[in-house]
């Protein structure tokens, strides 16, 4: 059975823990590596993700993967919002072609909760996409 080890940091969080949680969670996700990815949520986390429902590391796995390989080029940056003792929210936009070869860049808002190890439990993720041109990109 696959075990949760401790993520640091870890709740409570301060402003300086928040925004380190932040930037690892930014570079695992640019890293589109999605066992790397999943190890940073709970074995039974839920998510929202637009208008999908994934739950558990397997799911957020098969997730990824597809996300992965419809969402090519893929750049994404994260920013702080705000936080609480064990929960983070950030707004992010990232940038990725599709296989058609379009760009998009998605603009979007996240609501984290961690449990005592560091782990996300849910995470929830409203976003939007915006068709642009190449050379409107912002992320390289």
């Amino acid at each position: 059975m696959e075990q949760e080890e401790i993520k640091l940091p870890k709740p409570p969080f301060t402003l300086e823990t928040a925004k380190q949680k932040i930037q690892l969670a930014e570079d695992g996700w640019n890293s589109q590596d999605p066992v790397k990815v999943s190890k940073a949520y709970t074995l039974d986390s839920e998510w929202r993700n637009r208008s999908q429902f994934v739950n558990g590391r397997e799911e957020i796995q098969a997730f990824l993967a597809d996300k992965w390989e419809n969402e090519r080029n893929y750049k994404l940056k994260k920013e702080y919002w705000a936080h609480t003792a064990d929960r983070i929210a950030v707004r992010f936009e990232y940038e990725y072609q599709n296989k058609e070869g379009q760009w998009f860049r998605a603009y979007g808002n996240e609501n984290w909760e961690f449990n005592e190890k560091g782990l996300m439990k849910k995470r929830y993720a409203s976003i939007n996409d915006v068709a642009i041109n190449e050379e409107e990109r912002k992320l390289r």
